[in-house]
Formats: C-alpha cells, structure tokens, sequence
C-alpha cells in the first residue's frame, strides 16, 4: 500500500482511506482535545489506530507550560517523524499555537494548527494534499470569540470521560503562558454540556471529569444564571452518573454554592485540585496570584469542615524570580501545615513574552534543583499520611484495567490509587465498583 507521503505528492490519497494515530502531551484537556479530534476522524471512516502503529496521518498535540513541555513536544514531532517517515504530520495545541514558525521549520510537518478551528483538521489535511506543501493554519487567538465544538466521544474503552466545559484563561499570572496559548475566557453552552453528559453516561461511563483551561470561571462569558455551581447541581440529576469529578479549581473561584454542591453530593468527588504556586506571601504578589497563604489556609478550613477527609492535591512552583531561602521555607512550613494529598512540584520556567521571564533576579538551575528535592521530600510526606489515613477503612474503588493475571488496579473517589490481588473465585472486570477494605499492600508509592 502506498504511504501517505507518497500520496501527499501524487494527491490521489481520498479523504477517509486510510488509518491516523495520536500522541498527546500535556494536561487533560489535551487528552479530551484528542479524543474528540480521534471522533473527528473516525466520522471521516479513519481508523484510530496507536502510535506505534502504521498510520496515513499523525497528529501530534503539544504543550508548552513551560520551557521542558516546549522541549518535549519538538522532541515528539521529531520522534513521531522518525517513526512515520511517509505519513501527513499535524501538529496542534499549546505550543503549535505560540510558536508556530517554529513547528513549521522542523522538517516533516505538514500541517500546524493551533488551539483554534481545529474542527477544520480534516479540511486542511485535504488543503496540504491538493496543494502539495506545509500549511500553517494557525489563527491569533483575539480572533478567538466563542467555545470551540468538537465532535462527541465515541468509542473509548476507559473508565473515566474527560468533558470540557470551558477554554481559555483572562488571569495573566507573571509565569503564565496559557492565556497566550488559549486565549479569552469561552464557557460552553450549558445544554451542550448537558447534553454530551448525558450521552457519556449512557454509553456505559461511570465517572466524568470536568475540564477545561480555568473551569471555576464557567459561565462568566453566559448570561447571569450560569456558573460552576449550577452546572454541576444539573450535572449530579443525570440517572446513571456514579461519579462527577471536578479538575483545577483557582481558589479564589470556590463560591459557597460550589462548595455546597462538593459537600451535599454523594455523586460529587471529595477531591479537588487547588493551585497553591508558592507557600511565600511576597511571591505570591511577584506572580499576581489573587490571594494571600492566610486566604488559601481559610478555604481549606471551611472545606475540611465541610468534608472532612477531602483529598486536596495541589501545583506547587519552586525557584520563582525573588525567591529566597526564606520564601522556599515558607512553602516548605506551608505545606507541612496544609496536608495536601499529592502535590505537583514544578521549577519555574521562563517562558519568553511573560513577564516573569523579564525579571532581574533568576534563581539558578542546581539551586532550584536542591529546592525541589527538598520540596518532593516533604510532598511525598504529606501524600504518605493523607493515604495511610484511609488503611483499615472501606474504600469504594473503580476498575479501570485488569491485567492478564487478573490483578486489577483503580482509584478511589479520593483519587487513591489501589492495586487488588487477583483472587481465586473472582474476576475484576472493568468499570466495577467494588468495595475493600484498603490495606498497605494495596498501595504503591
């Protein structure tokens, strides 16, 4: 059969007659980008097949929070290249949308499309072919005015289904490069929402995971009668749904509603993903984070008093411009004090076109290195002890793969990972909610 590229010069390769594979980087709303691009495709009679596999078309979804996701993703495009000498290479997402000149000039790609009218992927993969030559269909995203459709999820085989609800980002922290990246705040409509929601549940999903750029501003670009809240009160009514799960929320963006609804809702994990970024006051201001370490110790009280055994996980950034020995203490002493459940820890970046990147007092590579060790120490202290607390309880765990030796592994509506033993006289089947009572062994750290 003739290869892609070989057909890219002849243009005889017809729209839907071949096969295309994936390779995600990044957050979670990547992976629901491709999975809804994936849906795209197979609408178009493509076969979905894994990277590894031979493919008429890759595509490639990039991130670019920070200089090593800039890195990783050209690093990908290369290896996916490599490895499918002869296929059409899209490249999309973060990094595509910022540095597209970039993407552009490495030797291969075909097609680059940012965070915008990715919709259009299949139109312009025809464009590349007609015409015979790369294009760059990336758009500025102040063009960027409504929350982009993509197609329903169809066909997927996990557990757990991310559903979108939100793009794009008006927060401009010093360190940030998504709102370059992502553009404007853009809420999905409601009934959209809603709608995929309910189809997720009835083609046998028994957990969803909200997504999006910065999800606790949803519904701030509706009209007044939507936000957070009140999407997940309409979310919980769907019969069938097991569990709804909420990924990051800015602190600032937890509302009382938002907060009832966590608390009243057996459906509603007790698990929330809440950005800290520095234990120092003073390089929380450097940031432009919107709170101080007293606000953010208040929220975890009325939280924890609320749901006592809440999971609260956390991204932590070490070596910020400014930061001194006192301000890595701080963060050090802070999240001692906080408990959290699991803390991502992140060297600060520089990222060219922040403001941050700009500033005068750069921390050194091997010092903040020594201050990650030192911060990864204590996480996984915090991380050990929230696990621990569940040992000898009953914990309800969702399967989401069995192993040929019948061991299966899931999480826990606190996003604790369990490992169970295969077991004579049972079979863990995926998508089972079982109940066990957690025990050390079941646990890897």
């Amino acid at each position: 059969m003739k290869s892609a590229k070989s057909e890219l010069s002849s243009g005889s390769l017809e729209l839907g007659a071949g096969k295309v594979c994936f390779l995600t980087l990044g957050c979670k709303v990547n992976q629901a980008e491709s999975e809804a691009l994936a849906q795209l495709f197979r609408e178009a009679n493509y076969e979905v097949v894994s990277a590894s596999e031979d493919a008429d078309v890759v595509v490639v979804n990039t991130c670019t929070v920070t200089n090593t996701g800039g890195s990783k993703s050209r690093q990908a495009i290369r290896r996916m290249i490599k490895a499918h000498p002869e296929s059409i290479v899209a490249v999309t997402g973060c990094y595509a949308q910022t540095a597209p000149g970039e993407v552009l000039g490495i030797e291969g790609v075909d097609l680059v499309l940012g965070t915008q009218d990715r919709n259009k992927i299949l139109e312009w993969i025809e464009r590349v072919k007609r015409e015979r030559r790369p294009q760059n269909a990336v758009r500025g995203l102040e063009e960027a005015g409504e929350f982009e459709e993509l197609p329903q999820l169809a066909e997927e085989n996990r557990t757990r289904a991310f559903l979108k609800i939100q793009e794009g980002c008006n927060q401009f922290c010093t360190y940030c490069i998504i709102p370059y990246a992502r553009g404007p705040l853009r809420s999905r409509q409601p009934e959209k929402a809603l709608a995929e929601a309910r189809r997720l549940v009835a083609e046998g999903y028994p957990e969803i995971v909200l997504t999006g750029i910065h999800t606790g501003f949803y519904g701030q670009d509706l009209n007044a009668e939507w936000n957070l809240a009140r999407l997940v009160q309409e979310l919980i009514k769907i019969a069938g749904l097991r569990r709804l799960r909420l990924s990051s929320i800015e602190p600032m963006e937890y509302s009382p509603e938002l907060i009832d609804c966590l608390a009243s809702s057996d459906i509603v994990c007790p698990h929330v993903h809440m950005p800290l970024q520095s234990g120092s006051d003073e390089i929380l201001s450097r940031m432009h984070r919107p709170y101080s370490l007293q606000d953010y110790r208040e929220l975890l009280v009325r939280l924890r008093q609320r749901i006592p055994d809440l999971a609260v996980t956390t991204d932590i950034i070490v070596g910020f411009p400014g930061e001194t020995e006192a301000d890595h203490a701080s963060t050090l002493e802070f999240v001692r004090e906080c408990g959290f459940a699991g803390v991502h820890v992140f060297p600060y970046s520089k990222r060219q076109g922040t403001p941050a990147a700009d500033y005068p007092d750069q921390v050194p590579k091997k010092l903040k290195d020594q201050r990650v060790k030192e911060l990864m120490t204590v996480a996984h202290a915090s991380q050990r002890a929230y696990i621990h607390s569940f040992i000898g309880k009953t914990v309800e765990v969702l399967i989401e793969k069995v192993d040929t030796a019948g061991k299966a592994v899931g999480h826990t509506s606190h996003y604790i990972e369990v490992h169970l033993p295969g077991q004579q006289g049972k079979v863990w089947t995926s998508r089972q909610f079982v109940q066990v009572v957690l025990q050390e062994d079941y646990i890897k750290e």
